[in-house]
């Protein structure tokens, strides 16, 4: 659900510090850019980022939830100063469409029955191949929907909790079905607010649009390729702040009520926050250290504890001690 946004103090910003995330100039619009790569079968996600830092030139590059070489679809890559904003992905909700392969042939009714029955809180076991500690643990799965059934093969669409193991969800499925079940093919649709219709781009697409920009000095290809960073914190609360706040948040201080300009109305105490400035530039992430109401009403006192900080200190003007 959308958040609306609060006015606390009505504040204006100056133009002559930092910009506004699409009208960056172009080497800086590239170094603060994600991807949202349409990744194919085959290679594994390091590879893609390696394949990225090769097309692109750049320093370095890094991914948001690790998808299997077999499994296609969104795959959200940042670029030098974005690998580290990228990590605001990880904790967002996931959606796949998966094409389920049954053992045996079972009933309709029976396979539907137990899909309603593997929806809200489930427990998993992560599998033995993971990059977790294999132990159970509880996830959320908001939805999942039977497309079509043919015989033993079941194609359906989920979405869940970050951290949800759809083979798992297969096997498990195919365990109450007492019938046994494996996962056939699986590709991502959607990852926090990076999905299929929002501007997926393939390999050749970043390719092509980065030798326009430097054969040709076409740059609009490139700048519609890439997105700013900031679309990565698009699923989380946000509160914006003043420009006189900004180069002390880059230094790692806590955010105090005083610098609050706008917040989202659904932000609950010690929730993941965005904080960013009036330009729209993504500045730092923390903890919500009060809810909306509290900040709105608070007069003075720290509102977030800055945990990561992703603008560089010195865009804006130091007016701190």
């Amino acid at each position: 659900m959308k958040s609306t946004l609060l006015t606390k103090s009505l504040s204006f910003t100056n133009p002559d510090f930092g910009c506004k995330p699409e009208e960056r100039p172009i080497e800086e619009y590239i170094s603060n850019a994600v991807i949202n790569l349409d990744k194919t079968s085959g290679p594994t996600s390091h590879e893609i980022d390696a394949w990225v830092k090769r097309i692109l030139h750049c320093e370095k590059t890094g991914h948001s939830g690790t998808l299997d070489p077999k499994v296609t679809g969104v795959l959200p890559v940042g670029i030098d100063n974005a690998t580290r904003a990228i990590q605001l992905l990880l904790s967002a909700p996931k959606e796949y469409v998966c094409l389920m392969n049954l053992h045996k042939e079972v009933p309709e009714d029976d396979i539907r029955r137990v899909f309603n029955e593997f929806t809200g809180k489930i427990y998993q076991l992560p599998p033995v191949k993971s990059a977790v500690k294999r132990e159970l643990r509880a996830r959320n799965i908001y939805y999942s929907t039977i497309y079509e059934i043919d015989g033993r093969d079941v194609l359906f669409r989920i979405g869940c909790e970050s951290g949800t193991y759809v083979r798992t969800y297969c096997h498990n499925i195919g365990e109450a079905l007492v019938v046994g079940a494996h996962m056939a093919e699986l590709r991502r649709t959607q990852a926090g607010s990076f999905n299929e219709k929002k501007n997926l781009v393939t390999l050749q697409d970043l390719t092509d649009s980065y030798y326009f920009y430097k054969k040709d000095g076409d740059e609009s290809f490139l700048r519609e390729t890439l997105m700013p960073m900031e679309v990565v914190a698009d699923h989380l609360p946000k509160i914006i702040v003043k420009d006189s706040a900004v180069d002390a948040i880059c230094h790692g201080a806590n955010l105090a009520s005083g610098g609050v300009s706008k917040l989202s109305d659904n932000i609950q105490k010690n929730s993941l926050v965005v904080i960013e400035s009036l330009k729209g530039e993504l500045i730092a992430s923390g903890n919500a250290l009060a809810s909306s109401n509290e900040i709105l009403e608070s007069q003075s006192g720290f509102v977030v504890e800055t945990s990561s900080v992703y603008m560089k200190p010195g865009v804006y003007p130091r007016l701190w001690k």
